[in-house]
């Protein structure tokens, strides 16, 4: 079979002239960052960007902040384990509250019901 699609195996914007076709990047600065693995990250950032380069950056590797400092990384954030509802409210409660709202409520519930 001669013929068929020409570009075949090619993408949207792709071509033999790169950067002539494109233009020219902007110029950039080239941000190294440490997590406390050790492991590296560079991103680069515009030159003449308003914003400047932030103090830290999640890992791409294990997800963990990164410093620009190699000696002194940050340190992995503390995980809070998960809360149910009961827990946030023993939280903000103590057991005699519970028991005279568990009272009020009974009280209120019998009443509408017409049981004394």
């Amino acid at each position: 079979m001669a013929g068929g699609n020409a570009i075949r195996g090619s993408r949207v914007g792709a071509g033999p002239m790169g950067e002539m076709e494109r233009g020219e990047l902007a110029p950039r600065v080239k941000v190294t960052y440490w997590c406390a693995q050790g492991h590296e990250a560079s991103p680069s950032f515009a030159v003449d960007a308003e914003v400047v380069p932030p103090e830290t950056w999640d890992c791409p590797r294990c997800g963990l902040p990164a410093g620009q400092d190699r000696e002194n990384p940050p340190d992995a954030p503390r995980n809070e384990p998960y809360k149910t509802h009961l827990a946030y409210v023993k939280e903000r409660r103590s057991d005699d509250d519970g028991a005279a709202l568990l009272d009020e409520a009974l009280s209120a519930l019998r009443a509408r019901r017409g049981t004394a």
